[in-house]
């Protein structure tokens, strides 16, 4: 039972929620979302206009590819898309609309949310063919990277995987998995405390953490703390996403309370396992946006367009859009709603639109969105 409740708060299912613990009880009262207010009057967030309405977004399409809980994806540039399956441990490519298994990734050790998690394409894909991965193995969590490779034919080839970096720590739940390559260059990696709640607050820990690394693992230069985490006080990452200025924003999973949407600084805290949500305390970044109830959202893959967060919610079944100015947000709008069942990634397409991808359907889906005009 204890188990049970711990993956209802972590994974959106439908049971019982988490209790809450410790001094996590500092966050918002109830409420469907909440959006925290800017600064005071006079500063120059507060004197920016309102964030305008997102689109309304339609669907263009539902890929039938029999997938079996599918995780992340990303397009290759002749316009394929890889996905990540997390207790299979295959890659799928999809091409035309139809799904064919490009190779299963070894050492892979799925139990609970752990399993074959992100995904993150080089951004030097033409010339390397490098695909980065992150997995749980029986030691660990890790990013790897395989090469890619296309034949006289068409079709994918999968090589060997190369250990980027290893050691961050892994459990059933909590286990983060979000990798993306930042407009800088670097490869950024969300992490989960793994029930490992010293972790967090630790910025010699890879647990509760938001990374920076060079493509080859090593810490990236200028990290805050001379190593390879940029940002700490997390629980468990679970989207990553940069706006039009190259600012980085979060989606992040909160106990039975509290889901986040949080703008990533380097070096701030955000205060887990002391404080969730945004309670205004002193040396802890705030949320930008907070989910008191995880029934609304357990808010997993992010993605932002014309200026818009678009985040998929596994237990609150639904998809979210955040309209975003500057470094503040707007009123969250949700759409959906308990029409598709659990989303776990938003994915930008080659021609502008989203994919978003399924979980928990039995086989699972892509749902295929318009670009937006």
């Amino acid at each position: 039972m204890a188990v049970c409740l711990v993956l209802a708060a972590c994974t959106g299912t439908s049971g019982p929620p988490e209790p809450a613990t410790g001094t996590a009880s500092n966050g918002t009262a109830p409420g469907t979302a909440v959006v925290v207010p800017p600064p005071p009057a006079g500063s120059a967030a507060a004197s920016s206009p309102a964030p305008t309405p997102p689109p309304v977004p339609t669907v263009q399409e539902r890929l039938e590819l029999q997938l079996s809980i599918p995780w992340a994806a990303v397009f290759l540039p002749d316009g394929t898309a890889i996905i990540s399956e997390r207790e299979t441990a295959l890659l799928k490519a999809v091409r035309n609309g139809k799904a064919t298994t490009l190779g299963k990734v070894p050492d892979v050790a799925p139990a609970g949310e752990g399993g074959l998690l992100g995904l993150a394409l080089s951004p030097h894909f033409d010339a390397d063919h490098l695909l980065y991965a992150y997995l749980t193995t029986r030691e660990d969590n890790r990013v790897v990277r395989l090469i890619v490779e296309g034949d006289a034919n068409g079709s994918l080839a999968l090589g060997q995987p190369q250990v980027v970096l290893s050691g961050i720590p892994k459990a059933t739940t909590h286990n983060g998995g979000r990798i993306r390559f930042g407009p800088d260059g670097f490869l950024y990696v969300g992490t989960g405390d793994a029930q490992r709640r010293e972790q967090p607050q630790d910025p010699n820990a890879l647990g509760g953490k938001i990374l920076r690394l060079t493509a080859d693992g090593s810490p990236a230069p200028g990290n805050p703390f001379g190593n390879a985490v940029y940002s700490l006080g997390h629980r468990n990452v679970q989207g990553l996403a940069w706006d039009g200025a190259g600012r980085l924003w979060a989606s992040e999973f909160g106990p039975d309370m509290d889901d986040e949407l949080n703008l990533i600084l380097p070096g701030a805290n955000y205060g887990w396992p002391q404080v969730t949500g945004a309670p205004h305390r002193a040396g802890f970044q705030d949320a930008k946006v907070v989910w008191p109830s995880t029934r609304d959202s357990s808010p997993s893959g992010l993605e932002i367009a014309g200026g818009v967060a678009y985040l998929g919610a596994l237990r609150g079944e639904r998809f979210w859009a955040v309209p975003l100015q500057g470094t503040e947000a707007g009123d969250p709008v949700a759409y959906f709603t308990g029409e598709y069942g659990r989303i776990r990634d938003v994915i930008r397409t080659p021609e502008g639109g989203l994919w978003l991808l399924t979980n928990n359907e039995n086989p699972d889906f892509v749902l295929v969105l318009r670009p937006f005009q």
